[in-house]
C-alpha cells in the first residue's frame, strides 16, 4: 500500500531523521494534491514490481510542498501542478536541475454538484456573477495555489473576475475546492479535468478555452539533497510507457518520457 500524507502538512509533522529516512530507502515524493489518484497508482504499480521497496507520497498544495522542501523537510522528489513553483525550487537551489521533467499536461474545468442543470458557456464577458448570485465559487488559492492561478488568469482572459473577486471561496489545495463542490457547500468551482474525474459527486459543466491561461504542466525532479537510487528508479519508471496508460487514465496527457527529453 502506498503511504499517503494529505493536507496542508507542518514541518514539524513531516520531520524524519535523516539517517532513519536513508536507512529506510523509501522514496518520498512531495506531490500536488490533484495528482493523488494517478500517482497512487503509479506508485502501487512500481512496488508491484519492485518487491520491497515502498513509496511515501505527501499530498498538498506545490507552494505549501516546496516552501516544506525550502526549511529542509526531507523528500527525494518534489512533483508540482505549476512551472512557477518548480523554478523557485530551482531558483533555491532546492533540486537536481539535470533531473527535472515537464512530465504531465492538464486541463482546466468549471465543476458543479453532479445533478446540477447549470449550463455555462465559457466565453469572453461570460457572467459568473449573476450565475453565483449570493453563493461562492470554489477555487484554490489565487496567489499560491497553481489550480487557483491557473483559474484567476482564465477568469481575467474571460472578462470574469471583477465580477466573482469578492466571491471566491479559496482553499489551501485544488482537491479542497473539489470537496466544497462535491459536498453541495459550493455550486460552482474551478479544478482541474483531473480532479473532476477522480470524484462522482461533480459534474463538468465547462472546460475553460486553453488560449484562456498559460498551459497546464507538472514538472517532477529529484531534490537537491536526495541520494536514494530508488528515487531515481522511481522517476524513471514515471517517465516510461508502462506508465503512461496510468496517466491517461485520469485525465493526465504524458509531456515527456523516457528519451524523449524534458
Amino acid at each position: 500500500m502506498v503511504r499517503v500524507l494529505l493536507g496542508g502538512l507542518l514541518w514539524a509533522g513531516l520531520a524524519l531523521p535523516a539517517g532513519a529516512l536513508a536507512q529506510s530507502r523509501d522514496v518520498v515524493v512531495f506531490a500536488a494534491a490533484s495528482l493523488k489518484n494517478a500517482l497512487d497508482d503509479a506508485a502501487a504499480a512500481w512496488m508491484r514490481d519492485n518487491s520491497g521497496r515502498r513509496v511515501v507520497v505527501s499530498y498538498a498544495a506545490s507552494n505549501a510542498l516546496a516552501k516544506q522542501i525550502e526549511v529542509g523537510a526531507p523528500a527525494d522528489l518534489f512533483f508540482s501542478a505549476d512551472l512557477d513553483w518548480m523554478d523557485y525550487a530551482a531558483a533555491k537551489s532546492l533540486i537536481k536541475t539535470e533531473s527535472r521533467v515537464s512530465l504531465l499536461g492538464n486541463s482546466l474545468v468549471l465543476i458543479a454538484p453532479k445533478g446540477s442543470q447549470a449550463r455555462i458557456d465559457l466565453r469572453p464577458g461570460v457572467d459568473l456573477a449573476s450565475i453565483l448570485g449570493s453563493d461562492r465559487l470554489a477555487m484554490g488559492h489565487v496567489n499560491a495555489v497553481p489550480a487557483g492561478k491557473y483559474g484567476k488568469a482564465a477568469l481575467e482572459h474571460l472578462g470574469a473576475w471583477a465580477g466573482v473577486k469578492d466571491r471566491i471561496a479559496q482553499t489551501e489545495n485544488v482537491r479542497a475546492a473539489l470537496v466544497l463542490v462535491s459536498r453541495g457547500e459550493a455550486p460552482l468551482g474551478i479544478v482541474y479535468k483531473t480532479d473532476a474525474v477522480s470524484d462522482p459527486n461533480v459534474t463538468i459543466v465547462a472546460t475553460f478555452p486553453e488560449s484562456s491561461h498559460r498551459p497546464i504542466v507538472y514538472p517532477v525532479a529529484l531534490t537537491k539533497d536526495s541520494a536514494n537510487p530508488e528515487a531515481v528508479a522511481f522517476l524513471a519508471f514515471m517517465r516510461s510507457d508502462k506508465v503512461k496508460p496510468i496517466f491517461e487514465k485520469q485525465g493526465f496527457t504524458m509531456l515527456s518520457r523516457a528519451g524523449s527529453g524534458s
